[in-house]
């Protein structure tokens, strides 16, 4: 397979990705997109090339950038107290996971904090 069949295979796993995480059905994917059921078909494939307007209608349909479709966009490093935490959820159980998470979301809404302030 060449390198850009490769490229091309890639991105249809992303859109494959996206669709199935919002649980979205092919034919609903295709109406919201503009294609038909088999050209979303064969785009998740890798077997059709989608152009500059149809990446961005999925991108908008599937709430992500072009470039997290199509696997440019460079993720910042994680902060090393961020790794650490996510090391040691790693060893919780479910139940305290998701109690974590519950208290992240907690602080999130709460705004940040100041570092002299407790």
């Amino acid at each position: 397979m060449s390198d850009e069949a490769e490229k091309w295979r890639l991105i249809g796993d992303r859109l494959r990705q996206a669709r199935e995480y919002l649980e979205l059905k092919q034919e609903e994917a295709a109406d919201a997109v503009g294609l038909s059921r088999s050209a979303l078909s064969l785009v998740e494939n890798g077997r059709r090339k989608v152009d500059a307007v149809e990446l961005a209608r999925f991108a908008e349909v599937y709430g992500q950038t072009i470039e997290a479709l199509t696997g440019t966009a460079k993720a910042d490093p994680l902060p090393e107290s961020v790794q650490a935490l996510a090391r040691a959820a790693t060893e919780l159980s479910a139940d305290d996971r998701a109690e974590l998470l519950r208290f992240a979301e907690f602080l999130q809404t709460r705004g940040p904090r100041s570092a002299g302030r407790g």
